[in-house]
């Protein structure tokens, strides 16, 4: 007869396709039921690239995966991913061995409540209504947009669960619409506006709420800006401003905080995005559309609970009843300058790389249809000011919402299996690249010739040199990393090695871009870069924390 890992199997088969992990005693029946199935399992190398690697899954497709790990030291490996997907409000299911029914062993932790400090409700599994319990976490997951653990007891994996029955569906869930009243509000204020202003995030991007939104903006005469990770939703790119906060361009941001009404769907409005609370101006109406209960920032006048999609359709139509705008400040406005970005000096006073100038290159050289998956660090200035990407779900940023290093190599291998036809292009510092290394070969692996690695190598923990070393003139010592050659790491792994030290050396990306996959390597770029030049987001970091 079927056993429970079997009955898990089959009703994960139903709603995913794809799951990543690391093999051990608590999932192995599990992994041998899932080969019987249409479950493609991509193995990781380390557990933490097994939660990561589903969370860009998710944030590249749409679409939930699993990550699978053993019990004990297997699961306390995956924390910090676990926070992270978390904090980001991505949905993914964690299926994991756990301690057995007859009590915790000198190997196990009390892993629910583990997940629970960590931001993961559990739902144990047991010896009947297996299926029922899998579809329960599926639906759980998605439906709150975060992580979720399936426990699997170590003694009922291969137990008998009888046979397989008819497994469910997990319902889509119903769109929360804006009310008649609110609609109104949002519609007048952006008809008595001078100088109106829509600003969009993942939220509104995960409604699919793009096209609705750059209806209302040309039915307000409204110039739109998004956050880091909805860059790319508004489809008429002439009247916006790009990235909101300290990934913005200052003539840009000096305009968002000219508006005078500030419409915002499905954006947190966390600091980085406001630029510390300075991206508003003081006399500003600010309206926040969000699936959220409340308003997530101070300087909110009106919120309003509704999905970003259903928001934006309403008020679409209600301004359209209403007589149109004058357009004036969207043609008076010099976007031109808006588009500038510092193209660096090339090669910096110490004679390493200046890392604009770096980003520049890449932005030309790099293929049209990347994905770009970002670690967290320093770094991730360049990228963000300096790279393009078609739609939100072509920027995957790990480790930003916890603020943590070292889960951009694991993340690799999900985004490559959600975007089977696009060249995934990893941007990650030296100090993060070293705490991750172990994925460097899953990475490799599982994204072949599609995949580019970007080390931005400046032999240092970069943000804290800044701020710490800097600034604050804190001893060095601990901030400082011997400099790694990525390149010889990435070569012995399988992969083509650059060593990155003047700008010609990124020519080799020129020729690599032009060769047929199948007959290119997976592509290591090393970049030697200068750690004196400050990203600008780093600066209003800086400035805040030296008040």
């Amino acid at each position: 007869m079927p056993s429970v890992s079997a009955h898990i199997a089959a009703a994960l088969a139903t709603h995913v396709t794809d799951a990543f992990g690391v093999m051990g005693n608590g999932n192995a029946y599990l992994l041998d039921a899932l080969a019987r199935t249409s479950v493609q399992f991509t193995p990781v190398r380390h557990e933490a690239a097994a939660v990561v690697s589903a969370d860009a899954y998710y944030r590249a497709s749409g679409r939930l995966a699993v990550a699978t790990m053993t019990y004990g030291a297997g699961f306390t490996n995956t924390a910090t991913a676990i926070v992270e997907s978390a904090r980001a409000r991505v949905p993914v299911l964690l299926v994991a061995g756990d301690a057995p029914t007859t009590g915790l062993r000198d190997w196990d932790v009390d892993q629910p409540a583990l997940a629970t400090v960590l931001g993961a409700p559990t739902i144990a599994i047991g010896r009947e209504r297996v299926v029922e319990a899998t579809i329960e976490a599926i639906d759980l997951a998605l439906s709150t947009r975060g992580p979720v653990v399936l426990g699997v007891p170590y003694d009922l994996a291969e137990a008998d669960a009888g046979a397989i029955g008819t497994i469910p569906r997990v319902s889509e869930g119903t769109r929360v619409a804006p009310r008649p009243d609110a609609v109104a509000i949002v519609a007048e204020a952006l008809s008595a506006a001078t100088r109106p202003l829509l600003l969009a995030g993942r939220g509104a991007h995960l409604a699919g709420a793009g096209r609705a939104l750059g209806r209302v903006a040309g039915l307000a005469g409204a110039l739109t800006t998004s956050t880091a990770l909805g860059r790319g939703i508004f489809p008429d790119s002439r009247f916006d401003l790009g990235v909101a906060g300290g990934f913005g361009q200052d003539e840009a941001m000096h305009l968002a905080r000219s508006a005078d009404v500030v419409v915002v769907f499905g954006a947190s409005l966390n600091q980085f995005t406001t630029r510390f609370g300075d991206l508003f101006g003081p006399d500003a109406q600010v309206i926040q559309i969000d699936i959220t209960d409340h308003p997530t920032h101070r300087r909110v006048n009106q919120f309003i609970h509704a999905d970003a999609l259903l928001a934006a359709d309403a008020i679409a139509d209600e301004l359209a009843r209403r007589s149109g705008p004058t357009d004036s400040w969207r043609h008076s406005a010099d976007l031109t300058s808006t588009r500038r970005r510092h193209s660096g000096d090339g090669v910096a006073l110490d004679g390493r790389l200046d890392p604009r100038s770096v980003a520049v290159r890449l932005e030309e050289l790099l293929p049209a249809d990347r994905v770009v998956v970002s670690d967290g660090g320093h770094f991730i200035g360049w990228a963000n000011t300096h790279w393009s990407v078609a739609a939100p779900d072509r920027m995957v940023m790990v480790g930003t919402a916890f603020q943590s290093i070292g889960l951009g190599l694991g993340s690799v291998p999900g985004a490559a299996r959600a975007r089977p036809d696009s060249t995934i292009v990893l941007t990650t510092g030296d100090g993060g690249g070293l705490m991750a290394l172990a994925d460097l070969e899953s990475a490799v692996r599982v994204a072949g010739g599609r995949g580019v690695a970007v080390f931005w190598n400046d032999a240092a923990y970069g943000a804290e040199v800044t701020l710490y070393g800097e600034a604050k003139g804190l001893d060095r010592a601990a901030m400082l990393i011997p400099e790694t050659d990525f390149a010889a790491l990435g070569a012995a792994l399988g992969a083509e090695g650059v060593v990155v030290r003047q700008l010609d050396d990124l020519d080799r990306l020129s020729a690599w871009a032009v060769t047929p996959v199948h007959e290119r390597r997976f592509l290591v770029l090393d970049c030697r870069i200068s750690g004196s030049v400050i990203a600008p987001y780093q600066q209003e970091i800086i400035a805040v924390n030296t008040r």
